[in-house]
């Protein structure tokens, strides 16, 4: 069993329509339920519950208050390598784009955490190009234990791998996994990947399960928004992770919010959000699920970031660079997308602190989970 069973018995344009479908009383009942289910969950990414944001925004709110306090957790990605072998219309690595390419070294790799470190992060999340040879397990049994002497908690967001080799890699310090299906409509995810092993749309799906029967302690899904209609995109993460949570409880699952933004050789994107859009989605998640961890990236205005801080919010970056070395030497030809908040880290800090939330700078430490 994995989720691509799940989601062959899902039905794309029949899930679109009955988004669509939903009124102002669909809308009405999920609020006033104490917890939401998938149905719901399509009533308030819905059209209808446009004019309800304010009362889904109230909610949300007073649901993360009593979960996560006043805590923002930050993260800031290492990219190790610009090196790809996919294919992809929308990414800035893709192996088609003529950019300048580098793979960190040690050396390298001990500047950039040095830089990281000296910015307060003790959480980080390591991000490569997908490429099998450069970049493979070899690369990261080197410098994963390198870079976890520097840090308490390491993600990784690279190819998909193994169950052995994630369970390998967890005993070399991995925390964290992100893998994000980017699109759960599988002619659009042709149309956008052609080249390269992403194409394989069946192996990408089944790597959250991978994850968890590997024992990584927190899985990180999500679809890149706008790449496909973002409402249907949104209803399919929900359902992946209820399936997860039911399947593999003894994981922690986060979910991001990546809207399209412009790279080298990029694509316009086919289902524009609008930023009151992106809003009502953070809060449908929060009503759907109380726990899991709701994750915005620095590919959003630093406007936005500051008003959506108290709604469903847990965990942010700061400070991001986009390219291999960007910390030590900042080289933004490199970059694999243009970044939004460009603020310091020390500004983003402040942003959140004049709000009334407290920065935390790592994850949990290893010895509260189960």
């Amino acid at each position: 069993m994995s989720f691509v069973k799940v989601w062959q018995q899902l039905d794309w344009d029949d899930i679109r329509l009955s988004i669509y479908a939903k009124t102002a009383a669909d809308v009405e009942r999920a609020l006033a339920k104490p917890q939401c289910d998938i149905d719901d969950f399509k009533a308030l990414i819905s059209p209808a519950a446009e004019p309800y944001l304010e009362q889904i925004a109230q909610q949300a709110t007073l649901l993360t208050r009593q979960r996560f306090g006043y805590t923002i957790h930050f993260y800031v990605p290492l990219y190790l390598s610009n090196l790809c072998a996919n294919a992809c219309t929308y990414c800035g690595f893709s192996m088609e784009n003529r950019i300048k390419r580098r793979t960190l070294t040690p050396a390298d790799i001990e500047r950039e955490c040095v830089a990281i470190k000296a910015l307060q992060f003790d959480s980080v999340l390591l991000v490569t190009g997908e490429h099998q040879t450069k970049v493979d397990m070899e690369y990261f049994r080197h410098t994963l234990p390198q870079i976890k002497c520097h840090f308490n908690h390491v993600a990784m967001e690279v190819q998909p791998l193994e169950q052995q080799q994630y369970r390998e890699l967890k005993g070399l310090g991995l925390d964290a996994v992100m893998v994000y299906q980017e699109t759960y409509h599988a002619r659009t995810y042709a149309k956008h990947h052609l080249r390269g092993n992403k194409t394989n749309f069946d192996y990408r799906l089944e790597t959250p399960d991978r994850l968890a029967q590997a024992g990584i302690d927190k899985i990180g899904i999500g679809a890149l928004l706008g790449m496909e209609d973002w409402r249907t995109d949104s209803f399919f993460v929900a359902s992946h992770l209820a399936y997860l949570e039911r399947q593999y409880w003894q994981s922690r699952y986060s979910i991001s919010f990546p809207r399209l933004r412009p790279c080298t050789g990029g694509i316009e994107p086919k289902s524009i959000m609008t930023d009151r859009q992106l809003v009502q989605l953070i809060c449908a998640y929060r009503l759907f699920n109380h726990d899991v961890e709701l994750s915005l990236s620095t590919r959003e205005s630093a406007h936005f970031r500051d008003n959506v801080l108290p709604l469903g919010v847990t965990s942010m970056s700061a400070g991001s660079k986009t390219q291999p070395g960007g910390y030590a030497d900042d080289t933004p030809e490199l970059e694999q997308f243009a970044i939004s908040d460009d603020r310091s880290v020390a500004e983003v800090a402040m942003a959140v602190k004049r709000r009334g939330f407290e920065v935390v700078w790592k994850d949990w430490d290893a010895v509260y989970s189960g």
